[in-house]
């Protein structure tokens, strides 16, 4: 398209340029004239493609929200109210704007026959209606405008993560309905509080699977809702079920002997694959989760230098729990002779860790390797975490081999490799 040519009228210079036709539902002109408010022909020639621009520009946020209502008519608000230089206010905050900018933001949506623009309506006077977005709906738009919280997670560990929040989406459904959430009340909540709590008394349910659908819920539901600039009218206090099991759940470590006198037995796990046989072996000494032993790459297996280890970092098998869990752990006693014999790693659930667990804890089971029957896979890593604390091992150096946060400032390195791995060996099984 070619710039506009300015011409002189008067003491001012104008443009005149005819409406492209994709314009023609939000603009009723075919012609615009527009004045530059200068007599200088240079500084004429300068402002006219920049004004023409800034037309475009307005004509094309008017057009976004042409067809629509809802959320891409506010969001069309939103950025006409920008490009004509004013924020967007709700319809209640305009109203106590000073007399001088009410008049001002009237005058703006009307044009010189005194007719009413409704797209300068809805930006000047924030009249635009919100978005409604339903309870099923949340979990689509939860990816998107969440998507960096999943960032690098693969295609199991996605599917993991999105199960529960479709589950509670369902739950929620069945147990209230599929509302909008800015029609979403806190007796709402409570009323599928009622549902779970019902379900729970007929021992069907432990509490524990009420209050993650109650958290899974509320956080995917604020988190869209700042984004859509929705108005959520419930809250969660006093929500959460008594969950007098939770410490009965509690994961509890393996006794050093039941490792070395049951676990480690000549061919007590000769009848586990070799993948998950050698990621047991590895989480003695090292205390990595489950999802961070299977995932490793050959190039995060360091076996030659002088302090054999493991880095885990995010990669192309799997995202990291948290940026905490970014880390090295120096490999000794039975987990350094299982990398010696995988230092490729473990490909058959490098990127598919959901089934490792319930394959190695069905072989535990089946097998009697169990302490007790509060006992699991897991508990390798809280055996592990135990041992560095009986050690009296800093607690800075612990939670770095653990991947946990540390409650206050870092400072430094937490000590070198070689320093690590001197203060691991005397506990190594």
């Amino acid at each position: 398209m070619k710039a506009p040519k300015p011409f002189l009228r008067g003491d001012h210079y104008y443009i005149r340029r005819r409406v492209p036709a994709r314009y023609a539902p939000v603009e009723p002109r075919g012609y615009v004239h527009i004045c530059l408010y200068t007599d200088s022909p240079k500084i004429a020639a300068h402002k006219a493609p920049e004004i023409w621009a800034q037309m475009i520009e307005g004509w094309e946020a008017m057009l976004e929200g042409h067809d629509a209502e809802g959320e891409r008519r506010l969001k069309a608000a939103h950025n006409l109210a920008q490009r004509r230089g004013y924020r967007y206010l709700e319809a209640d905050a305009v109203a106590k704007l000073p007399l001088t900018e009410i008049l001002k933001r009237v005058e703006s949506v009307v044009d010189k026959r005194d007719r009413l623009n409704m797209k300068e309506a809805d930006a000047a006077l924030g009249i635009a209606p919100k978005p409604s977005l339903t309870v099923k709906e949340a979990v689509d738009e939860f990816y998107k405008v969440a998507a960096d919280r999943v960032q690098g997670k693969n295609d199991d560990q996605m599917r993991r993560h999105k199960a529960p929040r479709k589950k509670a989406t369902r739950n929620f459904i069945e147990a209230v309905e599929n509302k909008p959430l800015s029609e979403i009340t806190t007796d709402d909540m409570f009323a599928f509080r009622a549902w779970w709590l019902e379900r729970v008394a007929k021992g069907e349910v432990l509490a524990a699977s009420a209050n993650k659908d109650f958290t899974y819920l509320a956080a995917m539901w604020r988190a869209v809702a700042r984004v859509k600039r929705i108005d959520l009218k419930f809250t969660t206090d006093g929500l959460a079920l008594s969950d007098s099991a939770a410490k009965k759940r509690t994961r509890v470590p393996f006794s050093d002997e039941w490792i070395t006198g049951t676990l480690l037995k000549d061919g007590a796990l000769n009848g586990l694959n070799a993948d998950a046989r050698y990621i047991l072996l590895g989480m003695i000494n090292t205390g990595y989760r489950p999802s961070e032993g299977a995932g490793l790459l050959p190039k995060e297996i360091k076996l030659d230098g002088k302090v054999p280890h493991i880095l885990i970092q995010p990669n192309d098998n799997r995202a990291l729990k948290n940026t905490h869990s970014e880390r090295y752990i120096p490999l000794t006693g039975i987990s350094l002779e299982a990398f010696r014999e995988m230092k490729n790693g473990f490909p058959r659930y490098a990127s598919n860790s959901a089934t490792l667990s319930a394959t190695v804890n069905k072989f535990l089971v089946e097998n009697k390797l169990l302490e007790s029957d509060r006992h699991s896979f897991y508990g390798l890593r809280h055996s592990f975490e135990d041992r560095l604390l009986v050690a009296g091992i800093d607690e800075r150096i612990r939670r770095d081999l653990m991947g946990h946060g540390l409650k206050r400032e870092r400072y430094g390195l937490g000590g070198d490799m070689a320093h690590v791995h001197g203060l691991m060996s005397p506990i190594a099984l």
